[in-house]
């Protein structure tokens, strides 16, 4: 029997996996989907918010706060991908200005650090490219963007490298108590364990319900983004917002740790994981982004996508232990900010499960940190120093983003190894350039059959299903068709 289960590894349940880790229990993650951080964590704004939003006295506001002070910290020790940029929130008309006062004073009334309300003179002196008809700005310089996907896998590595057993394809379909815990349902038979941390997303309601009646809802609300080319990743050098609505944060305009441009999303609640873009959603994006920024060239554009977040039927996260199911403990409802306050959200779990006398000794030998090469950040010795011990690094394989094949193989055999085309992507860069893998996706996916064993024709581009090939088309030399 394992102490802990935790079902679901976008960056809550990673969080959570990396903070129990560091103590001596048996830990497992059960994940649906066939890699980490492949359902709302890889599709979101990547901004760390500086916590001026959630009303004060929520679990919001207060584990955002402390959040995005601890993402610095894993960060910089787990090398991830990040920037503290700050954030701008606009308001666009002296209606709005009001509402920047309301913000300044949740923002203080949260503990979040250095904000102050800017002139029209003070936030285009910041920001040229900001519309003329901005009347004043909330400055907060604590807010941040991040690699959100690699955030969420570098803690899942460490987790590992620790002794926590990730499972992944393996969907929880069922939840019963048992004597001292409780049998979960998973593909091909059970998994018992003394306690559950459900962190199981826009699904978290329904995997609630599998052992009580749940008493939140969730809300999945998918929300589109335009992904623009790196020309335009310096039309604007901080987070830019416009006031906030009920909808939300709204609409923003943001530089990303890659060097791109990143606008949207919109809102609009849909069933399950429906991520399709739509041609209304994309057009409401582009007009409401161009009242902060209208000089974004548009035609720049290369990808949109989509994500879903868990929103709920209250305002504030579902963060504790279901009072009929002793050792169930949710960890739900994480819309915005939910990417900011991950590792706090993890504290809370940490600290449920420690009250329960749960968690064992904190490990002598803990092994955290992580380092991450990026070929093209090297200087030019290092690069070369390197290519000599590894030749691999010698060989660009993505052109767009300069990805050599030591990078994609260090994908391919880290301690969560990459087993789909778009999961290298995720670790490695190959393929998010201007192109999209155009270029490089084939060379991908021979690197991935050579190195996992994997048949060509069973490698695929990201989910279950989505296969790259379905046939040969010539054998021998001769056509098949």
């Amino acid at each position: 029997m394992y102490d802990i289960a935790i079902i679901g590894c976008g960056v809550i349940g990673a969080a959570a996996a990396y903070a129990l880790s560091r103590y001596d229990n048996k830990v497992v993650i059960l994940e649906a989907e066939n890699d980490v951080a492949d359902c709302t964590t890889k599709a979101n704004s990547a901004i760390l918010h500086a916590g001026y939003d959630p009303a004060p006295g929520t679990r919001m506001a207060r584990l955002n706060v402390r959040g995005v002070a601890l993402a610095k910290e894993i960060c910089a020790k787990l090398d991830v991908s990040y920037k503290q940029c700050g954030s701008l929130v606009l308001a666009l008309d002296e209606k709005e200005l009001p509402r920047l006062q309301h913000l300044f004073e949740n923002g203080t009334a949260n503990g979040v650090p250095d904000m102050k309300i800017l002139s029209k003179e003070e936030a285009l002196a910041m920001e040229p490219n900001l519309s003329e008809k901005v009347c004043g700005a909330l400055w907060a310089p604590s807010a941040a963007i991040v690699n959100p996907w690699e955030y969420a896998l570098a803690m899942t590595e460490v987790a590992v490298r620790n002794g926590v057993e990730l499972r992944r394809s393996c969907k929880v379909t069922d939840a019963e108590s048992i004597e001292g815990g409780y049998r979960l349902t998973v593909p091909g038979g059970t998994v018992e364990t003394r306690c559950v941390v459900n962190a199981a997303g826009i699904w978290a309601d329904k995997v609630h319900s599998m052992v009580e009646p749940a008493n939140f809802h969730i809300i999945p609300t998918r929300g589109e983004y335009y992904l623009l080319d790196k020309s335009e990743g310096t039309r604007v050098s901080h987070v830019i917002f416009q006031c906030p609505n009920e909808l939300g944060k709204g609409v923003l305009v943001a530089p990303t740790v890659h060097g791109n441009l990143i606008v949207g999303p919109n809102a609009e609640p849909v069933e399950g994981n429906d991520t399709s873009c739509t041609s209304s959603g994309l057009e409401f994006v582009k007009t409401t982004a161009q009242r902060s920024v209208p000089s974004i060239n548009f035609g720049e554009s290369i990808r949109s996508f989509a994500g879903v977040r868990a929103n709920l039927d209250v305002d504030d996260f579902v963060i504790g232990e279901e009072p009929e199911a002793p050792g169930w403990i949710d960890l739900a409802g994480m819309k915005s900010p939910g990417l900011s306050a991950a590792p706090a959200v993890a504290e809370e779990a940490v600290a449920i499960l420690k009250e329960r006398g749960v968690l064992g000794a904190e490990k002598a030998d803990y092994k955290d940190g992580r380092r991450h090469i990026r070929f093209k950040e090297l200087s030019t010795e290092e690069k070369a120093a390197l290519v000599k011990e590894q030749p691999a690094y010698g060989r660009v394989i993505c052109r767009c983003e300069t990805i050599t094949e030591g990078e994609i193989l260090a994908a391919l055999h880290s301690e969560v190894p990459a087993n789909t085309i778009d999961g290298v992507k995720r670790r490695a860069g190959a393929g998010m350039g201007r192109c999209q893998g155009g270029f490089c996706g084939p060379r991908v996916l021979e690197l991935i059959s050579r190195e996992l064993g994997i048949d060509p024709l069973d490698i695929l581009q990201d989910k279950n299903g989505s296969n790259v090939l379905v046939s040969e088309t010539k054998v021998g030399g001769k056509s098949n068709g």
